[in-house]
């Protein structure tokens, strides 16, 4: 099976490059049954939705979204590494999200959630609120970041134990999701 950790923050600036990679290097390291790949929205540079045709038809006339496409179903389960923008997730993760359908369904989601004092929790009940209508399963095991430029050392992120901690946990929840919808995910492929 294969996890995807996905980067949605693209600002110049962003934290969201240090976590992402710390996270990705330690799933790497304890991937719990799973492939890891790291997917940074940044690069993958998706234009504000821009696709003629509804997701839900597969029409994709732009080689942007053929390649997203191909990302997200070639993928069995999601890590969102998600800022908290205004008490929200990011546009770059609404708009990623937005631009398929058929290729999130029945794949369990986690958050790797990151901000001030809330740790990016409100940021996260948003994107699952937007994934459970694709029908994403959105486990409820998280890595919450509080405060998380204290954590930033030298451009890399540097977490605290239980932040580890966590996000092992989240992993092994994830392959257990993954596998239990793994029959779901056939019937529609």
């Amino acid at each position: 099976m294969k996890l995807n950790v996905i980067i949605t923050s693209t600002r110049p600036g962003r934290i969201g490059d240090a976590v992402g990679r710390w996270f990705f290097e330690h799933a790497s390291r304890n991937p719990g049954g799973f492939e890891i790949e790291l997917t940074d929205l940044a690069e993958l540079a998706l234009p504000l939705y821009d696709e003629p045709n509804h997701p839900r038809l597969q029409n994709y006339q732009h080689d942007h979204t053929r390649r997203w496409s191909q990302i997200v179903g070639g993928s069995d389960a999601f890590v969102f590494v998600l800022p908290e923008y205004n008490f929200t997730a990011p546009p770059s993760f609404v708009n990623a999200v937005d631009y398929l359908f058929n290729e999130w369904r029945y794949k369990p989601a986690g958050f790797v959630s990151y901000g001030g004092v809330s740790g990016g929790l409100r940021a996260a009940q948003t994107a699952k609120t937007l994934l459970t209508g694709l029908s994403v399963m959105p486990i409820p095991a998280q890595v919450t970041v509080p405060m998380v430029a204290q954590s930033v050392k030298d451009g890399r992120f540097v977490p605290s134990e239980i932040v580890g901690q966590s996000a092992d946990a989240m992993i092994a929840e994830l392959a257990r999701w993954a596998k239990a919808l793994q029959s779901l995910r056939q019937e529609v492929a």
